[in-house]
């Protein structure tokens, strides 16, 4: 009480302990994206002419294109970083051509932008882009530079990874290296200290098993279009994916010796149509029906 009456303070409770911080995640995809042009991989040509514009600092207009994930972001991205080092963020505008396109952003945003980091004095922007343009193709990546980098992260991040398992990173990746170490990061996450194995890889990527596929196929032979139809019912009530079946008919028909070259093309005619149709929200099991109904007609042709 004589406490109190004084104005004496309460001793002040000891602070709860914090808590730790929770780890940041950072995708591999930029972990080990290429700091440097010299870095960019199998892509000889466009680095040799690049290296040659970051020595003289004359740039010309860029075009890149190629298949996905073979280096034309990255590419990009480190001769920003090599040419404006600190001032990296207020000289380079990186917009999405999905989401971003068209005349108004040609006007509003690019044009704003040139006007404020380089100090244009003029509001032209020229209109025939690729003409303009030093074009630059990147070519598909070969499996040595694939298997070298899955290897190199896999050694970064202490991740258990055979050989026969990068192989098939390799092979359901397409050759896209981005994909590649997307589902490379995403099995070590699934499976943390233990070994991955080719089944993480496959539910991963939503590959379908070889025996379902085999197995359309060995309906299609059958001449039967009963079977056909309640194989395929089975095969879509196991929520496989339509486009992915397509993907993988089309390696089993082409390396099939007992069709006749005619017969492939019309084939793969089908399976192109089939791939359109499924692109645009065409009903999975109608298409498939479809696709193997041609598949089974010339399978039977005599």
């Amino acid at each position: 009480m004589d406490a109190f009456l004084k104005g004496a303070r309460p001793a002040p409770k000891a602070a709860a302990p914090s808590a730790p911080a929770a780890p940041t995640f950072i995708p591999w995809v930029e972990k080990y994206r290429p700091k440097t042009v010299d870095d960019i991989s199998h892509q000889d040509e466009v680095v040799a002419v690049l290296g040659k514009c970051l020595t003289g600092n004359d740039f010309p207009n860029l075009l890149f294109y190629g298949p996905p994930g073979t280096g034309k972001t990255s590419t990009i991205l480190a001769m920003a970083h090599q040419m404006f080092g600190k001032d990296y963020k207020s000289r380079v505008l990186e917009l999405n051509a999905s989401d971003e396109r068209g005349i108004q952003v040609v006007r509003e945003k690019i044009k704003s932008f040139a006007q404020l980091a380089v100090g244009a004095k003029t509001v032209e922007i020229i209109a025939p882009i690729t003409s303009r343009c030093a074009k630059f193709r990147f070519k598909p990546l070969d499996t040595v530079v694939l298997d070298e980098r899955l290897t190199y992260i896999c050694n970064e991040e202490k991740v258990k990874c055979g050989d026969e398992v990068k192989g098939e990173i390799r092979k359901v990746s397409g050759g896209d290296l981005r994909k590649a170490i997307t589902y490379l990061q995403s099995a070590a996450r699934l499976k943390k200290d233990q070994e991955i194995e080719k089944q993480d890889i496959f539910d991963i990527a939503g590959v379908v098993p070889d025996s379902v596929v085999l197995n359309v196929v060995e309906l299609c032979k059958s001449g039967s279009y009963t079977k056909l139809q309640t194989g395929i019912q089975d095969i879509i009530s196991d929520a496989y994916s339509a486009g992915q079946i397509v993907e993988q008919l089309h390696d089993v028909v082409l390396e099939d010796g007992g069709l006749k070259d005619e017969q492939k093309c019309a084939i793969m005619n089908q399976l192109a149509l089939t791939d359109k149709c499924l692109i645009d929200g065409a009903d999975e099991y109608l298409q498939i029906m479809s696709l193997c109904t041609v598949i089974m007609t010339h399978y039977t042709m005599h």
